[in-house]
């Protein structure tokens, strides 16, 4: 934690002199409240979940903190509305592990996750209360306040996921019926599990985000195949991809047009405007090996540079150096979750860490990948990085159920440990 608060307390100063050629008229104030803010959250872990992992909560801290620096240095405004949300939710986590002392007890809550998922996912459809911006209905308006609920029911998906899939684990694994001389699942045990997807899905494609879509698709498919470990669902899902890929492009103008701009960004951004990909890349070109300097980049005409394009703003200042450093925090953010995944004694609280993390991944992996254009951009929040008090919260509710679940897995082998000393004795 001292390391990171080192390395933001830094670069934020670097930024200033770089932009401004002087020091924050506020830095005081800023590395006060990112200490005493992470520090609550720290000692709420060590008075809640003492055995949790050392890892999780360093690694958020230090993303957040990078993608505020950037937020301050392009958009000030916006940098005091996320330090807000920052406080928001580390009382988010520390509420959380207060309240879910095991994280297993939520598997009785199978339906009333998925029923919660859903109704979230259908309130931006709510007249009066859903917003459609940029596109995508994902907004809710209530006076002041605004907020995309789908970031809370991709958590709620997560833990309805893990408790099917392990409460059906054999079922799904063993194939007890013959089609074209094939054994085969037998149906009714995946009925539920699709039409859970396949409502999400449908009612994603009527909010017209992609991205999200994509993401749960990633997450329902990968969730299936860590429980059964049969290649055949791999290849179910690409060709349920394929076949939702074509669809979608023929009725959905959104997926259309992102399609283009992947395809061609400088002949997109000519004819329509669209330029966050192609200025995104003239900032990565200008970033180079080391980048520009913190402060001294000129990423400012790029589109929502605080939100979508935050990825670029780093390239840019940082250059590649800075997005390795990027890229293996992620990396370290999900290896820990696995690791804690995998030291879990039941199916369902395994397949819940392991669902959490690749929610993480996932998101993490489909932001960059669009902003590189490895893959169509989806214009999701970089996690932790990005500007969104919605995104951030469900950040750390994520930590917040990692660190609960390495604290039992702890709490279990230290008990195990105890009686078998007992046991010997």
């Amino acid at each position: 934690m001292v390391l990171a608060w080192i390395i933001v307390g830094s670069f934020y100063v670097l930024a200033s002199l770089g932009a401004k050629g002087h020091l924050p008229t506020r830095i005081w104030y800023f590395l006060g409240s990112v200490v005493a803010i992470s520090l609550l959250m720290h000692v709420a872990i060590r008075r809640f979940a003492p055995k949790a992992s050392q890892v999780l909560l360093p690694i958020a801290t230090l993303l957040n903190g990078l993608g505020y620096v950037e937020i301050a240095r392009w958009n000030p405004a916006y940098a005091s509305r996320q330090a807000f949300w920052f406080l928001v939710s580390a009382v988010g986590l520390v509420v959380t592990l207060m309240l879910v002392r095991h994280v297993r007890d939520l598997d009785r809550y199978r339906y009333l996750s998925l029923l919660s998922a859903l109704g979230l996912l259908l309130l931006p459809l709510v007249p009066h209360f859903g917003r459609n911006i940029n596109g995508a209905r994902l907004w809710v308006v209530v006076g002041p306040i605004s907020f995309q609920p789908v970031e809370i029911a991709k958590i709620l998906l997560v833990f309805f996921f893990a408790s099917y899939f392990a409460a059906n684990r054999e079922l799904l694994s063993t194939p007890t019926q013959r089609l074209l001389g094939r054994q085969i699942v037998a149906p009714r045990v995946l009925l539920p599990i699709l039409f859970a997807w396949g409502f999400s899905m449908a009612i994603l494609g009527a909010e017209n985000d992609i991205g999200f879509a994509l993401l749960l698709f990633a997450l329902f498919i990968s969730l299936l195949w860590v429980t059964t470990g049969l290649k055949t669902y791999v290849v179910l899902g690409i060709g349920l991809f394929a076949g939702g890929c074509f669809v979608a492009a023929s009725l959905f103008t959104q997926v259309h047009s992102r399609v283009a701009l992947w395809l061609n960004p400088w002949s997109t951004c000519a004819a329509h405007g669209s330029c966050q990909l192609a200025y995104g890349w003239f900032s990565f070109g200008a970033g180079g090996i080391t980048g520009t300097g913190l402060g001294l980049g000129h990423s400012g005409n790029i589109p929502y540079i605080t939100s979508d394009m935050i990825f670029a703003a780093v390239g840019e200042e940082l250059g590649f150096l800075g997005v390795i450093l990027v890229l293996c925090l992620f990396a370290a953010f999900v290896g820990e979750g696995f690791r804690i995944a995998q030291g879990a004694h039941s199916d369902y609280v395994r397949l819940a860490a392991t669902g959490l993390s690749a929610l993480m991944g996932f998101q993490a992996f489909f932001i960059m990948a669009g902003v590189l254009r490895v893959l169509p951009f989806t214009g999701i929040t970089l996690p932790f990085m990005a500007y969104g008090g919605s995104s951030l919260f469900a950040n750390y509710l994520i930590v917040a159920f990692l660190l609960r679940i390495s604290d039992e897995i702890a709490s279990e082998r230290r008990g195990g440990e105890v009686i078998a000393l007992q046991f010997d004795s």
